[in-house]
């Protein structure tokens, strides 16, 4: 089973990894296969690309380091989308997260201008880091327009792009509708 990929911001893709199908949970990091495959996925998004050998160096302690930033990113997502406060808990993992690896611009010149994202930590960490620094931008920036999906069973969020948009896909709004019209026709 693929995590779902919905073109959300990196922190939201990173969240959206704990999902569920027809209300079973599932956790698409559940294995270091798995997160290499969803940095795959996303590594056109990415200022860092993986060597396959800074891949297969993926291990244990990346795969819970992963996983400690996307629960503190839920933590806060869903306190943003309830109205309340996030825990202190999820604050200090998420900054932590942010302070690992400190990442600046370089100007390269070939043909025209460029800006090269580099970083002093290893790729992951630094990452990890740039998911961790685009989620605290994305709540002190864009915290008004963060949403959980509505869909029966759903438990994905979204930034809502449109005033109508209540579900993180077309099919989460199928299945709220055909949810409703079968308890209408009941």
């Amino acid at each position: 089973m693929s995590v779902p990929l919905l073109g959300e911001p990196l922190p939201i893709e990173l969240v959206n990894t704990a999902y569920a199908v027809r209300g079973e949970p599932h956790d698409g990091l559940a294995s270091v296969e798995l997160l290499t495959a969803w940095l795959a996925a996303n590594e056109h998004r990415l200022p860092w690309k993986l060597s396959s050998d800074e891949r297969a160096a993926i291990g244990d302690f990346e795969l819970n380091a992963a996983r400690e930033l996307r629960d503190a990113i839920r933590d806060v997502a869903q306190a943003i989308t309830a109205g309340t406060a996030p825990s202190a808990g999820a604050i200090e993992t998420l900054n932590h997260h942010a302070r690992w690896a400190p990442h600046w611009q370089e100007l390269q010149w070939q043909a025209e201008p460029t800006a090269h994202v580099r970083s002093a930590a290893p790729p992951l960490t630094a990452t990890l880091s740039f998911i961790a620094q685009a989620a605290i931008d994305l709540f002190v920036n864009h915290h008004t327009d963060l949403r959980a999906c509505q869909g029966p069973g759903c438990v994905l969020f979204f930034l809502q792009d449109r005033p109508q948009r209540r579900w993180c896909s077309a099919a989460c709004g199928n299945r709220a509708r055909a949810a409703r019209h079968y308890a209408r026709h009941r």
